[in-house]
């Protein structure tokens, strides 16, 4: 029963090997016993979450979401998707925002935000989705996207220039850091120039994209 789950912890978070023949009911049942056994060990973490070993449904995720809530103070942020090509990515972005949610309280949003939809926050927002064209997220803190950002932001909305604006893909139709504003044109250009994920920040009195990984 032991060798159908593994469970491997990281700096970033946690990867959760599942036996790919087995019914999902049996490994649910041995991983309760698992997190279980090892609570005191996870008390009060912060972590981000990855499964592999087999292919999930989403509401076999959420089971799994459900089980590691009922049975430890693990508080898990976001779930990492498997794929290699973006791991690298996903991994960065969410080491970038963990580090800064222990400096100051922040939030998370799952789900992509459409057309007319508004976020506010007065702390850091990481939000695990897409910012769609005419969605528009506004933060006194940082802004990470895991995913693409297509419609508006503005991080250090109340005066912070040192604030930054992390996603996977980048082509706003606004971008402010403090009482800076992007010139569109310029943050269209430097994206098509950098592979992966991006991060906007300010230099001076002009904002700037870099890649997130080197």
């Amino acid at each position: 029963m032991d060798r159908l789950v593994t469970i491997k912890s990281s700096r970033y978070g946690m990867d959760i090997r599942l036996d790919p023949d087995v019914p999902f009911n049996v490994l649910s049942e041995s991983l309760r016993k698992k997190f279980r056994d090892s609570a005191r060990f996870f008390k009060g973490a912060q972590m981000a979450v990855s499964f592999s070993g087999r292919s999930l449904s989403r509401t076999e995720e959420e089971e799994i979401l459900r089980i590691i809530s009922e049975t430890t103070d693990i508080e898990i942020v976001c779930i990492i998707d498997r794929d290699e090509k973006d791991e690298l990515m996903y991994k960065s972005a969410v080491e970038k925002t963990l580090a800064n949610t222990q400096k100051r309280e922040g939030q998370f949003y799952r789900g992509t935000l459409g057309k007319r939809q508004v976020l506010e926050s007065d702390t850091s927002i990481v939000i695990l989705g897409d910012v769609e064209s005419g969605a528009k997220v506004i933060s006194k803190g940082n802004i990470v996207i895991v995913g693409a950002l297509y419609g508006s932001v503005h991080a250090g909305a109340s005066g912070e220039r040192n604030a930054f604006i992390v996603a996977l893909s980048m082509q706003p139709k606004q971008l402010r850091i403090g009482d800076i504003e992007a010139k569109r044109q310029i943050i269209y250009q430097e994206s098509l120039l950098i592979q992966g994920p991006k991060i906007a920040v300010v230099d001076g009195k002009h904002i700037y994209l870099d890649p997130l990984v080197d």
